[in-house]
């Protein structure tokens, strides 16, 4: 029964049925031993220390077995001192420590980071006679690569067999994890290699130690692929190995690729916990689909899982990041609802979410909020809100409030200097930007690229090339690499003149650099071509984009959209007709074909991006018809639409109160497997009760209702923000009643939200 314990709950089962034996039977040093080793496992210490009483008060003696039991559970702990004590009473009973005392030793001193002592105990085990054994060199090796020895551990490790010591598993896998971390992953490889050469087969650890390396390499075929490789070696991936390569596929987007493994990993079954949900969540908000995460806060509830605060902090700061600052803070209230305390970051994600929004008065009133209660305001928060007031063309409080962080002990980093310097040099105040780079490093904070390339800009935007070279050659000289964002910003300035030749000397001196230029450099290429009236130029430059990997933005096509129609004129003779922020208001179709031909004329495949950037801008600005052709001539070219296309169109529709249409787009989007936005069915179902069309309303509802979506996201949009917003009061609760009848529960705080905006909307 002992030896078959699992958890911390069968240990302290088992010690209170040993207390109950004692009654009735004398329970010997074998018992007493086994029962303070299953205690070790846990780490259950104080339990371990009462039980090794109650054997002395049963005049039982300890044995050699039992006092390396309780000296290992307290190294296990770093508490060297402590075991020292029962190291005395080893020597106190004429006993001699063994290699098991000492290798536990060398563990506790690890545990401790005092690695010396850990050597000294380890080069004393010869000496008194004790063969060091393979845990012995794994605890050292470990405690090194722990310490950041790597050189030393591997010095170890090769001495092994001079000592009658094998490496073993553990010993090859501690080693391929370090290596791995340290983006080493090629000598980790070789390792692997020689461990397979020799015979020690790698474990389940070691194959996810290998898995984590490679995805942080973005090797993720290759990661997938060990994950095969373990099922044909019949080895059983554990939570943590599938939660490593969901996390690689999440941080690089491929959230679908994650949803696969997710779904080998329940049909193994293997039990998803709060990490992996996690993990899926944080995919799904980096590529702005966070009402699909919040989809997955309700799977978890329905498996009687305790969402924990890393999961609402990952969801509020998606919500944030879309825009939607409301669902945010109603989330903050259902964190509270679930027994968590919202922490300094919490916080910092609603003030940042409300500065980037432009609300930075209320950021300020949760700012002063935290503070009263005494919850730690951080340099994340300081910052937020100092490029908030600077946004809000407010440099002159942003400043004072930069004077308060350094009084209250706060030290303020690069970024809070760096968006504070930007936030004066728009407002004109570029000497008392300069004061403030000046005044960096004897603050202890080393100005960045980022720094001095605000400078660049602001003295670009003023024609003063002269200075911003000189800016330039002083980042340079204190070790500052130029940066993509430099060249761009000169050349943005030289197009702005009219200086094409300089502006190609810039793309020549990026190129001698080794500076690949991003999506913004090729586009203001393009649009400095386009403005030159050299089309096929620009169109180049747009192949040249496209071959080195880049997705052209909408901003890109918009550029080239609007030299088109401007028949590529050479805007140095003549003015622009067409604003950049009105091309989609204007654009004919033939225009949006005549882009097409020149994309192929020039060898740039269309794919489903351009279509996707294309039809946003479209419906947009209402022009459905010619999104609609556009979608004809995407699927005609063998392209499926994407979610985005389905999206704009259905939000369309509803705009143009096509309600029908935008059903059938809905339908589409589902038959497809697209889980729509709620805010498309805001739209169409707030729609078709303006329309009058009751029943398609409710019909509608009912069906999303269907889909999976977080039931208080569900009420949050449609029936507050959208019903109870237009004063809808009787279809509110007419849907609600379908929620309720259908057993869709909200969460108290909902119901107070809901009861909330009923009332307001009674009284008005």
């Amino acid at each position: 029964m002992i030896k078959s314990c699992e958890t911390r709950d069968d240990a302290v089962f088992v010690m209170g049925f040993v207390r109950e034996m004692r009654c009735r039977f004398k329970v010997d040093v074998w018992g007493y031993n086994k029962l303070l080793m299953c205690l070790s496992r846990f780490v259950m210490i104080d339990d371990m220390k009462c039980v090794y009483d109650e054997m002395l008060s049963d005049m039982i003696k300890p044995d050699i077995y039992t006092f390396n039991t309780m000296i290992n559970a307290y190294c296990k702990l770093g508490n060297v001192v402590e075991a020292e004590f029962y190291l005395s009473k080893i020597l106190q009973a004429g006993m001699n420590p063994d290699t098991h005392t000492y290798t536990s030793f060398v563990l506790g001193h690890c545990r401790r980071k005092d690695l010396d002592s850990a050597f000294k105990v380890f080069k004393e085990m010869s000496k008194k006679g004790c063969q060091r054994n393979v845990v012995s060199y794994n605890n050292l090796i470990h405690g090194l690569c722990e310490g950041g020895r790597i050189d030393e551990a591997m010095e170890l490790f090769l001495g092994m067999g001079d000592d009658g010591c094998c490496p073993n598993v553990r010993s090859y896998t501690i080693l391929i994890d370090v290596l791995c971390g340290l983006d080493r992953r090629e000598e980790a490889l070789c390792l692997l290699d020689e461990m397979k050469e020799k015979g020690c087969e790698p474990n389940v650890h070691t194959y996810t130690v290998l898995i984590d390396g490679l995805c942080k390499d973005f090797k993720l075929d290759e990661a997938r692929g060990l994950l095969n490789v373990m099922s044909e070696k019949k080895l059983v991936p554990n939570v943590v190995t599938y939660n490593t390569l969901i996390d690689g596929y999440c941080k690089q987007g491929l959230v679908d690729f994650a949803l696969d493994v997710f779904d080998v990993m329940e049909s193994n079954n293997c039990i998803p916990n709060v990490r992996t949900y996690n993990e899926l969540i944080s995919g799904f908000c980096t590529i702005k689909k966070v009402h699909k995460a919040m989809t997955l806060l309700d799977k978890m509830l329905e498996r009687k899982m305790s969402p924990s605060d890393v999961t609402f902090n990952l969801l509020i700061h998606g919500l944030c990041k879309e825009g939607e600052i409301g669902s945010a803070f109603r989330l903050l209230k259902l964190m509270e609802e679930n027994d968590l305390a919202p922490d300094e970051w919490t916080y910092c994600t609603l003030v940042d979410g409300l500065c980037k929004r432009g609300r930075v008065e209320e950021a300020s009133t949760i700012f002063s909020y935290m503070k009263e209660k005494g919850i730690k305001v951080n340099v994340a928060m300081y910052t937020a809100l100092i490029d908030g007031y600077c946004k809000a063309e407010k440099a002159d409080v942003a400043l004072t409030l930069f004077k308060k962080m350094i009084e209250e002990g706060c030290s303020p980093n690069a970024c809070t200097y760096n968006v504070l310097i930007k936030g004066l040099c728009k407002q004109g105040k570029q000497l008392e930007g300069d004061r403030l780079l000046e005044m960096m490093p004897g603050s202890g904070v080393k100005p960045t690229i980022e720094s001095y390339g605000i400078l660049i800009e602001q003295l670009l935007k003023e024609s003063a090339f002269g200075q911003a070279y000189k800016v330039f050659h002083l980042m340079v000289s204190m070790g500052h690499k130029p940066d993509v964002c430099i060249y761009t910003s000169f050349l943005v300035a030289y197009y702005n003149e009219e200086k094409l030749k300089e502006a190609e000397d810039v793309m020549n001196k990026m190129a001698e650099a080794g500076v690949m230029p991003d999506v913004m450099a090729y586009t203001v290429m393009i649009d400095g071509y386009g403005r030159a009236g050299l089309l096929n130029r620009a169109f180049d430059v747009l192949k040249f984009m496209v071959d080195a990997g880049h997705e052209p933005s909408q901003y890109t096509y918009s550029i080239l959209i609007k030299h088109l129609s401007q028949g590529g004129v050479d805007l140095k003779t003549e003015a622009s007709s067409i604003n950049i922020a009105d091309v989609w208001k204007v654009v004919k179709y033939e225009t949006l074909l005549e882009l097409f031909d020149k994309m192929v004329e020039h060898r740039c495949p269309l794919k489903t991006n351009i279509f996707s950037s294309l039809t946003t801008g479209l419906c947009r600005e209402g022009h459905l018809e010619e999104a609609l052709r556009l979608l004809d001539h995407m699927q005609s070219c063998g392209i499926s639409p994407g979610e985005d296309i389905y999206t704009s169109m259905v939000n369309c529709c509803c705009k143009l109160k096509m309600y029908e249409d935008a059903a059938r787009f809905l339908d589409t989007m589902l038959t497809q497997g697209f889980l729509p936005h709620l805010e498309s069915y805001k739209l169409l179902v707030c729609g078709l009760y303006d329309d009058g069309n009751t029943e398609k309303a409710k019909t509608t509802f009912f069906r999303l209702l269907g889909c999976g979506y977080n039931n208080d996201e569900v009420a949050w949009k449609l029936l507050i923000d959208g019903l109870l917003k237009r004063g809808l009061v009787d279809r509110c609760l007419e849907l609600l009643d379908i929620m309720e009848k259908n057993r869709f529960r909200l969460s108290a705080h909902t119901y107070s939200l809901l009861l909330d905006g009923l009332d307001r909307t009674d009284n008005k």
